[in-house]
């Protein structure tokens, strides 16, 4: 106990002396042969030390240029060696994973204001403030262009809300107000109403956006990607990979753009031809499951099934079902890691405009995901909508077609899995998904299955045996 609180204070030393010397100066500026960058290095060494045995890890992250916080090692020497060769990666000023938070970069923040901040975060009712920049940066990928972000980010964490305001920051603010604003449905109109009212009651020059939309793009400056697949209207193919580059369709010939006139040339330029005469929305479903995995509470979730599931014998879970546990027997190294997702598949069309006249019909195909606890598995946080299939008309028995971008991701999730970082066990692991089972309704299983469910054999189950009238 004693060597844990020396060390403790031994860390909070060395990031009191760091201020003698601004950490972007001695970090990216001066030469990484000089005796202050040795010295810098080694008190750095120290703090992820100290951090290491506070958290009980067998490891520490590296941040050199090439590691980037994505490889563990056991010997700090290979770290030390690591910064000299190749210097730290760009942006990392505020040592987040080896136990600096926004709060010791600011030194007007007391540490009685960082617990009374920290408790407030953590009430149930609120979104827990920690938890935002584990979801951001607990991952090991995040890209360079988002360096940048990143730091804007830690910047709006410590500006005051307005000049003299000690209680907000222009962060915290902000996901107080939308988490109220969630919490309550307000919708978007009334909530830019709300902050136009707001900005106008604070002093002049505060900080608050005044716009819904300004204020999601202050909290999320790292959004997942959205792909938008061309496709062709008579539902034949998809523009993608070696055909992202046709201006018409290989199997009918119609042409890839919304045209005025049929003789209008397509330009060799995909982007100057105009809008597209149908439209695949796609949101991978990779980046989520490591956003999922990166928080510590999430990731403890996902291992409900096999952990925390009252195990009697009756169905209280999808894990007690027989096609579960045959499953797991057929397939012994998926089914020993608990961590690999057994998803559900559901998909029917809707029509978004609510107009009972209209024949409009859009596909939405979502997962939802058997790991959780039943009262969270069909949640609207953790279902996952991977695919929308623009209208007017519904896509038939073509609707396969659309699924090509998610059987490719469910192929490699399946066959090779993804290396993710898993935050409650603080370790990597190679997570593997497969497709658990579908929920439709009988005319949209019709469609996804291939198989006919009209006519004397409409049963899918009982097939010849089919007692039609």
């Amino acid at each position: 106990m004693r060597l844990t609180q020396l060390l403790r204070w031994l860390g909070r030393c060395l990031v009191e002396r760091r201020s003698w010397m601004d950490q972007n100066t001695w970090m990216y500026e001066i030469g990484r042969a000089t005796a202050e960058f040795m010295d810098s290095v080694d008190e750095f060494i120290t703090v992820a030390e100290t951090d290491q045995l506070e958290k009980g890890n067998n490891a520490i992250c590296c941040h050199c240029k090439k590691c980037k916080n994505a490889r563990w090692y056991v010997d700090s020497t290979d770290i030390k060696s690591h910064l000299i060769a190749h210097g730290f990666m760009r942006g990392y000023t505020c040592w987040s994973f080896h136990g600096e938070s926004v709060a010791d970069l600011n030194p007007s923040v007391s540490d009685n204001d960082t617990d009374n901040e920290e408790d407030s975060y953590n009430s149930d009712n609120n979104v827990n403030f920690d938890d935002v920049f584990d979801d951001l940066d607990m991952e090991d990928n995040v890209a360079d262009k988002y360096h940048d972000r990143l730091q804007q980010l830690f910047v709006d964490a410590e500006k005051p809300l307005y000049t003299g305001c000690m209680n907000f920051t222009k962060l915290s603010a902000v996901i107080q107000l939308v988490n109220l604003k969630s919490n309550n449905g307000w919708s978007d109109t009334s909530f830019t109403s709300l902050l136009e009212l707001l900005n106008k009651m604070l002093p002049e020059g505060n900080e608050l956006p005044v716009s819904t939309y300004q204020a999601k793009k202050l909290m999320c400056p790292m959004r997942l990607e959205i792909q938008r697949i061309h496709a062709c209207p008579n539902d034949c193919m998809l523009y993608r990979n070696e055909d992202k580059d046709l201006s018409q369709c290989k199997v009918c010939g119609t042409s890839r753009y919304k045209r005025g006139k049929p003789t209008d040339n397509a330009d060799s330029d995909v982007s100057e031809n105009g809008p597209p005469a149908k439209l695949l929305w796609y949101l991978p479903i990779i980046p989520r499951l490591k956003r999922l995995f990166a928080n510590e509470k999430d990731a403890k979730l996902l291992r409900w099934h096999a952990e925390d599931r009252k195990n009697d014998g009756k169905m209280r879970h999808v894990a007690d079902s027989l096609q579960w546990k045959n499953f797991d027997k057929d397939f012994e190294k998926f089914g020993d890691e608990i961590r690999n997702i057994r998803f559900g598949l559901s998909s029917d069309g809707i029509n978004p405009f609510g107009d009972l006249s209209s024949r409009h019909s859009t596909w939405p195909v979502l997962l939802c995901i058997y790991n959780l606890p039943p009262w969270l598995c069909m949640k609207r946080k953790y279902i996952m909508m991977s695919l929308l299939i623009q209208g007017p008309k519904q896509p038939g028995n073509d609707v396969d077609i659309y699924l090509q971008p998610l059987v490719d991701e469910m192929m490699e999730l399946w066959s090779t899995g993804i290396h993710v970082y898993d935050a409650y066990k603080k370790e990597y692991f190679q997570l593997r998904a497969m497709l658990f089972c579908t929920i439709n309704d009988f005319p949209a299983y019709g469609n996804l299955s291939g198989y006919s469910t009209k006519g004397k054999k409409a049963c899918p189950i009982c097939e010849e045996n089919t007692h039609s009238i």
